[in-house]
């Protein structure tokens, strides 16, 4: 971790109560009344990321003493859902405005209205194909998917048929966790034969599915790759369903008690570890300094760390693990 304030603040924001449960949107955080309102439209609710995310946005909106609403579509497929209620949200004439995109560029046309009335644009987690947000507050998902990339072919002996399942393929988080991997494979390990991707819409249930299908077409598959929450979760459960605990290693992105668990019982080999409440926080804190005239870096590393059985206690992962 970068500094030991932001690592306690991450702990501390974690460890203070539930979180939310389903739904599409939140309420209201931070000065009852307050004129620096700042929505944050999300890819979704269905998965505990975006709900740590939120817990780390709610932080810094106390802190600042400004409003904020955080809300997403019921599923991260809903990219029509994302841009109504991104223009709902520009309708209430926000000071600022974060979003983190579920299709890189069905949003550019409400960006660029938002830009014309100098409405600072904050992307988080997935930016767009365009330079209208300030920065964008994300994990360098390329370097972070060639690291998981590098764990599957250590963990499987350099060679043997990979499977992946994706999210998508149109936001920035799912490319480049796809290109990340994929990359990293074909420059560096010649013996491993990589799947044909498959994409689950960030679904578990879907991502099961597709999970059992590929694993049912090649029983000499060696490792499993899922490039979200929802990805990884479907691949556990799919080879949880078919008995082949230990014979695949899987590979994960993000926390949740599902794959904390799948990693401590040895199921999951380890994942990448985001992290979402910091992640949540910095998104809040540039907007509203942005609103100040401050000028954010153009890439806001929100940072990730490698999780295994090893190191799951660890100060370091336990700091950025949502459960």
């Amino acid at each position: 971790m970068k500094k030991l304030a932001l690592t306690a603040l991450c702990a501390a924001v974690l460890v203070s109560g539930a979180f939310a449960k389903g739904g599409a949107q939140s309420g209201t955080t931070g000065a009852a009344g307050s004129a620096a309102y700042i929505p944050l439209i999300s890819k979704g609710f269905q998965h505990q990321f975006w709900q740590a995310v939120k817990q780390g946005a709610d932080q810094a909106a106390k802190e600042f003493n400004i409003a904020i609403t955080f809300e997403g579509p019921e599923s991260e497929s809903q990219v029509d859902k994302q841009v109504e209620m991104l223009q709902t949200a520009l309708g209430k004439n926000p000071v600022a405005l974060g979003i983190a995109a579920l299709d890189s560029q069905a949003a550019i046309p409400l960006l660029r209205q938002a830009q014309s009335k100098n409405i600072p644009i904050i992307a988080f987690d997935s930016g767009v194909d365009s330079d209208i947000p300030l920065t964008t507050v994300s994990t360098n998902n390329i370097v972070a998917a060639g690291v998981a990339a590098d764990k599957m072919a250590e963990a499987i002996g350099g060679s043997g048929k990979v499977a992946i399942i994706v999210h998508d393929q149109t936001s920035r988080t799912g490319i480049d966790r796809r290109d990340g991997f994929v990359n990293r494979i074909k420059e560096n390990y010649p013996n491993i034969q990589l799947l044909e991707v498959q994409y689950g819409g960030g679904d578990h249930l879907r991502s099961t599915e597709i999970a059992k299908a590929v694993i049912n077409g090649n029983p000499d598959l060696k490792g499993y790759f899922g490039a979200n929450e929802g990805s990884a979760i479907g691949v556990i459960n799919a080879v949880s369903e078919l008995g082949l605990q230990g014979q695949i290693v899987v590979i994960g992105y993000d926390s949740g008690k599902l794959q904390t668990d799948a990693i401590r019982s040895g199921l999951m080999y380890g994942a990448v570890q985001q992290n979402p409440v910091l992640m949540g926080y910095k998104t809040v804190e540039w907007a509203y300094k942005a609103t100040k005239g401050e000028r954010p870096p153009n890439i806001v590393d929100s940072g990730y760390v490698w999780a295994d059985k090893d190191n799951l206690d660890t100060p370091d992962v336990k700091a950025v693990i949502y459960e």
